[in-house]
Order: structure tokens, then sequence, then C-alpha cells
């Protein structure tokens, strides 16, 4: 179902706000069943690829209702079975993380502060035991001490936290807010300008908004993208061979120095698209780059590759599910806003959504990529 014609007169309206109008609230009052797709958990786009993706017995569950804060940087640590994730601002220094605790049945939630806390996890992922997450979070007096965004790392066995990076050449990096970790050891982040937008830093952004490649076994920071309004989440595909980046500058602010933080507003027109690009042979550099999706909601915001090479995106109140040319075939649609999510358990078909106001479970046939 792509509703490729729709009957006279139809229309969607255009937000210029906060948020963005759903594809199932656009006005089609020649076709009454059009009400039924914001009803539904699953909008299948196309049929073959949509059902094998379902399989025969998909499941959405709401599993708990937690505050309008945004809600990040899942990972999944298979040794304990548990899924860490991150509640950002407000309120303004938050510091402890939310824990998932899967071998409870039903899941419970609980916080979870680590040694030495870590400000405004925005992005995460799982690399060779570890918990690496970019702390989106800067600030003179957060807890005690002094916060910079940075990247950071988590032992989830000993609690204890490392700090990777936490400057370029001595100017404060904008936000780190994805990111993952090529199986070389190298960490790639994307840097936006939201930290400044939504009050989590007390600097306003010194970079330009930018990609990087880091190897923490030299310290050597390397600008590698740096075409994109907002370059928001960030994934590398199976093969090693294909990565992707979201921009997401339809939802900007001011980054003026001499005006308080306004937060960011939406517009449309602006750029809400995931973009493919060809690794290198070395994994060092980009090429090829090429537009792949519009997100049809919202903007893509978290955003990750599954294991048969399916790219699947947070956007607006639902995660779209697209082919590698950028078809979308699925979506799982939300009664609030994804940020992120996170596959989990043994075979890695249980799939965690969180965002503003929830945390829902998926359970399909769509496998994540094992994280080691």
């Amino acid at each position: 179902m792509y509703a490729s014609v729709m009957p006279y007169h139809f229309f969607r309206n255009i937000s210029n706000g906060t948020s963005g109008p759903t594809f199932g609230s656009t006005s089609v009052p020649n076709d009454t069943s059009f009400g039924l797709i914001d009803k539904a958990d699953f909008l299948v786009f196309d049929q073959q690829r949509g059902l094998e993706i379902l399989g025969s017995n998909p499941s959405y569950d709401f599993v708990f209702e937690v505050s309008e804060a945004v809600h990040e940087a899942p990972v999944y640590v298979p040794s304990q079975n548990k899924l860490y994730l991150s509640q950002l601002a407000p309120p303004p220094g938050y510091l402890p993380q939310l824990v998932v605790d899967l071998n409870q049945d039903p899941p419970t939630l609980s916080e979870y502060l680590s040694d030495p806390p870590v400000y405004a996890p925005n992005g995460g992922t799982f690399h060779d035991g570890l918990v690496y997450w970019g702390a989106s979070g800067g600030n003179n007096s957060i807890g005690g001490t002094e916060q910079r965004v940075s990247l950071r790392t988590l032992d989830p066995a000993t609690n204890k936290t490392n700090t990777l990076l936490n400057n370029y050449f001595g100017y404060y990096f904008n936000t780190i807010d994805d990111l993952f970790v090529h199986p070389n050891g190298d960490v790639w982040f994307t840097d936006p300008q939201y930290s400044w937008f939504n009050k989590l830093t007390d600097t306003p952004p010194q970079l330009e908004s930018a990609t990087y490649r880091f190897t923490p076994s030299t310290g050597a920071v390397r600008l590698v993208e740096d075409s994109l309004l907002q370059p928001n989440g960030i994934a590398l595909a199976p093969n090693n061979r294909t990565l992707y980046i979201s921009d997401t500058g339809a939802a900007s602010g001011s980054i003026s120095p001499y005006t308080p933080a306004q937060g960011s507003t939406f517009n449309a027109t602006g750029k809400r698209t995931i973009y493919a690009f060809d690794l290198s042979d070395d994994a060092t550099y980009l090429t090829n780059k090429r537009s792949l999706y519009l997100a049809q909601d919202w903007t893509p915001d978290g955003l990750k590759v599954a294991s048969n090479g399916y790219v699947v995106a947070g956007t607006g109140k639902g995660v779209d599910v697209l082919s590698e040319q950028g078809d979308l075939l699925v979506r799982v649609q939300t009664n609030y806003t994804v940020q992120n999510f996170a596959w989990v358990g043994e075979g890695l078909k249980e799939f965690w959504l969180m965002g503003q106001g929830g945390i829902s479970r998926v359970r399909w046939e769509l496998q994540g990529q094992e994280l080691v």
C-alpha cells in the first residue's frame, strides 16, 4: 500500500512548529477507509517483503510509560540480558540512566548510575564487551564535576566509565549524537548542534556540523563528512562497505551566542533525508554520496541496519523499515515520538523502541546485527 493515487480532495497539513502531522492524519474525505491507518500497529507498503519482515505472528506492546524527555542511546548487553538507555533533560542536569532488565517477566525498568556518571548519552553501541556512548551534555558543574560533549565507554561488569575523546584540538564538540564502532576499532560519530538548541550545553557551538572518525589507539580524530546540515543517525551495513547518515536539518534552531537557546523547530521543506555512502577499502573515507530516503514523517533520528541489509529509522511516531534501495517496506506505528531502538535477546528478533513518553517492544522476523 503506497497510496500512490488518492481521491480528491486530499490534503496533508504542513507544520512549521515543533512536530509534523502523520501520514495517517492526511485528510482523505472521499476514502473513509483511510482513517484506519492511524489505528494500525503496522503498515505494510511492500506486501511480499513487508510480510516477510513481520512473520506469521508479529506483535507490538507498549511496555513502559516514561516522561516526555528524550530517551536515547539504547545498548543491549548480551552477557547481562539487559538494555541500557538514557534519559535526557528535562530536568537539566539529570544524570542517572535507565536499564531494562529482560531477565524478569515482565521486564522491569529502573534507574542506573555509572561511576563516574555520564551526562546525556545521545548515541550508543556495544563493542568488545563495552558500552560506547556519545555523551551530548556539557556544563561547568554537573554532579559536582565538569563534563563536556565526549565519547565515553562503560564497562557493564564493573560500572566504571572512561573518557576516550572530549575535544577537537581544544574546541568542544557540539553534540556527538550517534555512533558506531567499525570492526577495526575506529569510532564513527555525528556531531550536529542539538545540545545547544535543547539546553544540554552551556556554550554555543564552536564547530560546524560534521561527521568524524576517531581512532582510540592513537587519539587521532578526522573530519570525514561536512555537507549535511544536521548529521544525526549513522550506521554501517553488514558488508562493512555501505555507510548511512541521516540529515535532520528540518529540525533546527539558532546558534547565536547572544540569545538563549530556544529549542528547535520543524520545517517540512528542510532536510529530513537518509544518505548512503561507499566506505573505502581501507575504511578511512567516504565516496559516492547519494540520497536514499526522504522521511515521510518528522525526521530520521535513530538509524540502524538489520542483518539482511534493510535500513531502519526512527521517524516521528514510529519506525520505518527500508530496502537497500530506499523503498519503504513496513512502518511500525507508536503513540509517541521515537528517538531510537535496539534489537535484544537470543536471535535478535525482539526489537525495543523508546522516545518521548514511551518504551515499546516489537516481536517480528527482522533480525538485528550481532554487535561483538
